[in-house]
């Protein structure tokens, strides 16, 4: 064996070095921080808030993208929250939107309606005398469209006691109307309303019901004296105590009233559906001389 077999052989082992982290870990943490503060504003928000407030709040997460930044309606849109991509959000190429034609018809005229609200209730206070029976002009939106209840007062009588004949200021009053009513296409219709008070020679003779009745034709022939297209009108009727007015005791002034209705296009048209169905099929075929109900 030679010198040179017995040098001892030198192993030289290195220790792993672990890769430095960095401030990576500052940034994951940051984030979680965020996330947590996130958490806690959402549910201190939550125990400070009424069930309205929470119920918007859910609104607002569960509104589609393209619906919140293009003020649209929820129920007429995408629900996807990005509509079929492309360089907007409301671009929806390759994807079939839900759209309800029917629903966007009626919100527009509907929008129509508060519109022509605004008009007569600037109407009536541009005009001197007639600010001054502002308390006796009641106008709100209804589902069959928008009311305008002229309602008596034991102060200020819309007609002579007993009779048909209008008072001179809702003669003016009514003269006012006509004309803005016009603007839209909607039908009207008008309805005559009495107290319960019995009107003298009961029901055998004449009785709140014709008295409604006519006071109703009335307000119709001094609309079409103001400029109101009589094609317009729908239904004249007379309902005596029938509707109360809503909260009034059965003698109360408030009952005595006019009620004139902007009718909701939708609503004329079940109008006529029912007024159709009740008659027979001669009634249907044989011509109206009268061209309408």
């Amino acid at each position: 064996m030679k010198a040179d077999d017995k040098r001892p052989i030198i192993i030289k082992r290195k220790k792993a070095a672990h890769p430095h982290h960095g401030g990576a870990w500052k940034i994951a943490f940051a984030d979680f921080m965020t996330a947590m503060m996130a958490l806690f504003l959402v549910l201190w928000i939550l125990s400070t808030s009424n069930p309205e407030q929470r119920k918007a709040v859910a609104e607002y997460f569960r509104t589609p993208l393209v619906v919140a930044l293009t003020n649209g309606d929820r129920d007429s849109a995408s629900d996807s929250a990005i509509p079929g991509g492309g360089p907007d959000p409301s671009y929806s190429e390759g994807e079939v939107r839900n759209i309800d034609i029917r629903q966007q018809n009626r919100a527009i005229e509907r929008r129509n309606l508060e519109d022509l609200k605004r008009r007569l209730e600037e109407a009536i206070d541009i005009n001197p005398l007639l600010k001054d029976f502002k308390d006796q002009i009641l106008i709100d939106l209804i589902p069959e469209g928008l009311r305008i209840q002229l309602v008596d007062s034991d102060k200020r009588p819309m007609f002579e006691v007993g009779s048909a004949k209008v008072a001179p200021y809702m003669s003016e009053l009514l003269r006012i109307i006509a004309p803005i009513l016009n603007q839209l296409p909607n039908s009207i219709q008008i309805s005559g309303h009495t107290d319960s008070r019995p009107y003298a020679g009961g029901e055998k003779g004449y009785s709140n019901w014709e008295l409604s009745a006519e006071r109703a034709n009335s307000s119709r022939r001094e609309m079409v004296i103001g400029g109101l297209d009589s094609g317009k009108l729908l239904r004249v009727s007379g309902m005596a105590d029938m509707l109360r007015f809503q909260g009034a005791k059965e003698l109360d002034a408030i009952n005595r009233r006019i009620a004139i209705i902007v009718v909701d296009s939708y609503e004329r048209k079940s109008i006529l559906n029912q007024h159709d169905k009740m008659l027979t099929p001669d009634q249907l075929q044989a011509p109206n001389p009268l061209g309408r109900m």
